[in-house]
């Protein structure tokens, strides 16, 4: 069974202390930063080599959101913002929509093809205020973000990859960066569901697999962060919402998560919370100690089934793929949606 942790390495080829990290029962998964994916067959040879360490192989993970937050660039398509599909619904939102299930599919369809399993996408927190979020939001409009996240959604999954919406239960009502700041939201739980929760009920009944927690505080609704609270994930993500997929926080190392103290103590709370996937990225001697740490992590038979189903079921062919009409008619779609907006496609 795969581990609930989900860990970073530092270049574009294991070394031997990656391969022996890997290897540890407690992994689950990597996730890929811009320093391991220079270019496309970089990627692909570094996942064929993730893959093989382990039977079932460790998930892979990548943010390709499009935008500021793409982490592979040479040799796929470079994405726009999503803001940008956002701006398409003011004028046409039959045309965004499909323009958003395409944008979805082909970005699943080329990280699959390079061996990725999962993206961390698409974003329905709502724009307008956050300055970390900015343009990585389709709109400030719950309905407009419901209507394009459940598209860009089904997108991925024509390609034949789980989709997981981040970050619950929005980010987008403060200001601060959760990587260096401790951002609080002290709306109550009835304002957040006529606004920020609404792209989530939406994407929820249409059979989301992932999601992503914030760190972002609601001392309104509980006094630590969203990522390491058994009311959000537990009463409210799971019980009121229904949610049945995967739950994985967001990464453990960022400063909003620091109210818990100490690295292996905030996996501990996230785990006891319910999340299935704890990210600590960026602090291998924080990794080291987790492995090495003698107490138990909170785990679950259920919480090990929900990991394992965010592996992709097949591939797209990385030829066929290069040959695909689909694929080059989308590329065209976003090369016109950001020619007036001085985005240029590579």
């Amino acid at each position: 069974m795969l581990g609930p942790l989900l860990v970073d390495i530092a270049g574009t080829r294991l070394t031997a202390e990656d391969r022996e990290l890997l290897r540890h029962p407690l992994v689950g998964g990597v996730i890929l930063f811009a320093r391991n994916c220079p270019d496309a067959d970089s990627v692909r040879d570094l996942a064929e080599a993730v893959h093989a360490l382990r039977t079932p192989p460790l998930l892979i993970a990548v943010d390709q959101e499009g935008g500021r937050v793409q982490r592979v660039r040479d040799g796929v398509t470079r994405l726009p913002a999503l803001a940008l599909i956002g701006a398409q619904w003011e004028r046409d939102r039959a045309g965004a929509r499909e323009l958003a299930r395409d944008a979805g599919w082909l970005m699943a369809a080329e990280m699959l093809a390079l061996g990725a399993d999962v993206s961390f996408a698409p974003v329905v927190d709502l724009g307008g205020r956050s300055r970390v979020i900015g343009d990585r939001a389709f709109h400030r409009d719950p309905e407009a973000v419901a209507e394009l996240g459940v598209a860009y959604a089904r997108g991925m999954a024509d390609a034949g990859m789980h989709a997981v919406a981040k970050h619950f239960p929005g980010h987008g009502g403060v200001a601060e960066d959760t990587h260096v700041e401790r951002p609080v939201d002290r709306r109550e739980l009835a304002d957040l569901e006529l606004a920020d929760l609404r792209p989530y009920a939406r994407l929820i009944g249409a059979g989301l697999s992932g999601v992503m927690m914030s760190h972002v505080v609601y001392p309104a609704v509980a006094p630590e962060p969203a990522s390491l609270s058994r009311r959000w994930v537990h009463d409210i993500l799971r019980d009121r919402y229904g949610f049945q997929g995967a739950v994985i926080a967001d990464d453990l190392s960022m400063d909003a998560a620091s109210v818990a103290g100490l690295v292996p103590e905030r996996v501990r709370r996230a785990l006891a919370a319910g999340c299935d996937l704890a990210p600590v990225c960026n602090d291998r001697a924080a990794v080291a100690a987790l492995l090495a740490g003698r107490e138990a992590m909170p785990e679950s038979a259920a919480s090990g089934l929900r990991r394992s189903r965010l592996a992709p079921a097949e591939r797209p062919d990385p030829a066929d793929l290069a040959g695909d009409g689909h694929r080059r008619r989308v590329r065209e779609a976003l090369a016109a949606l950001e020619r007036d907006d001085g985005f240029h496609l590579e």
